[in-house]
């Protein structure tokens, strides 16, 4: 397997960390928000319900597909009970002491073995961690941040990266490992920066930097934070992750079309150049998609809504969908990489890859 120059990629979220946006049908009749409250609401019924979707939501047809298309890495979201007990307790747990379902890594197995079939890498990403890093749905627990209030949990996720990288680094899909996805801005970043660091040394002690990258987040805050912050000679292979998104924010909400390609195109490629100039880091692009309607994706979304291709006449929709793709591609294309967010939805075509290569938003050969 020859490792790629860049990284044109495609996350498989949803699968190993569920978000209920992404996949109602394995919420439906349930309260739960986030795969925490959906284990402990299922208690010994979410074995089953969990397993079958572990097994058909990503198969061996996909990895398949995304070869077929072009696409060199996937990265792969994980919760920090991958590896099942022993894992920090939550009082969100309830009754249950070990709520999250076990099996996980079984799966992980197989997609390194698809992975390898068809000469895919694998970012491995800890994307929901112990007292969650951000309070979102995806962070594990939604509306709780916790995880930088307890050394239990800091030390646990080094564990849980160590762990990956004595099971992996022998394998030859694995090119990265991103230790923290997306902890939010309130995190102090000398916390975090603490963090990033022994995380380093940590994935270290199994994974050569000639072989395996190690990646962190921004953290949600300008990338001069990290000016001068893990610098070669001391730190080999280290790569900065940002998530770039234009439906959060009410400033984004309510531009229309060609505001948001300018944005794309202009403002996001001139970031680029001053990222790729000043950090002396390898940046990519983790996540990002051409969603623009918040209401799709958000769990706690409160209107009003202006989408931007809401009043849009068919062919008019594919134009600016297209455009929008091209935009952020051409910017995204002078990083190290870039991975759309995500592989497959339940939901919508913007925010699937797959959806939205058929529908010839994105390119059929990202070659």
């Amino acid at each position: 397997m020859k490792p790629a120059t860049k990284m044109r990629g495609a996350n498989l979220g949803g699968w190993l960390v569920l978000e209920k946006w992404m996949t109602p049908s394995v919420f439906e009749g349930l309260e739960a928000t986030d795969e925490t409250t959906w284990c402990a609401e299922l208690g010994e019924r979410a074995t089953e319900k969990l397993r079958t979707h572990w097994n058909t939501f990503i198969t061996r047809d996909d990895f398949e597909w995304l070869a077929n298309v072009g696409i060199n890495t996937v990265r792969i979201p994980v919760g920090h009970w991958i590896f099942g007990p022993d894992y920090p307790y939550h009082e969100k747990y309830g009754a249950h002491r070990y709520p999250f379902v076990t099996g996980g890594i079984d799966v992980l197995d197989r997609a390194f073995d698809w992975a390898e079939e068809f000469d895919i890498h694998i970012m491995l990403d800890l994307h929901a961690a112990p007292g969650c890093q951000n309070g979102f749905d995806n962070g594990g627990i939604k509306d709780v941040c916790e995880w930088h209030t307890k050394e239990e949990y800091f030390q646990h996720s080094l564990l849980v990266l160590e762990k990956l990288a004595e099971r992996y680094n022998s394998r030859r899909a694995l090119r990265a490992i991103e230790v923290l996805n997306e902890p939010r801005w309130d995190v102090p970043t000398d916390y975090l920066k603490r963090y990033n660091t022994a995380a380093y040394h940590s994935i270290r002690k199994f994974c050569a930097p000639e072989k395996v990258a190690v990646v962190f987040h921004d953290g949600f805050r300008d990338y001069r934070e990290y000016l001068g912050f893990m610098q070669a000679p001391e730190f080999q292979n280290v790569i900065f992750d940002i998530h770039r998104y234009q439906c959060f924010a009410r400033e984004d909400i309510d531009m229309d079309i060609y505001g948001h390609i300018q944005k794309a195109a202009v403002e996001w490629k001139t970031e680029a150049d001053n990222i790729n100039r000043d950090l002396n880091l390898p940046t990519i692009c983790g996540e990002w998609s051409l969603g623009l309607d918040l209401k799709v994706v958000s769990l706690w979304a409160e209107g009003p809504y202006n989408h931007a291709t809401e009043h849009m006449d068919a062919f008019q929709e594919h134009t600016a969908f297209r455009g929008y793709a091209a935009a952020q591609l051409m910017t995204y294309e002078t990083y190290a990489g870039w991975f759309f967010w995500s592989y497959k939805t339940e939901t919508t075509a913007a925010w699937c890859f797959r959806n939205s290569v058929e529908n010839g938003w994105l390119p059929a050969s990202f070659r």
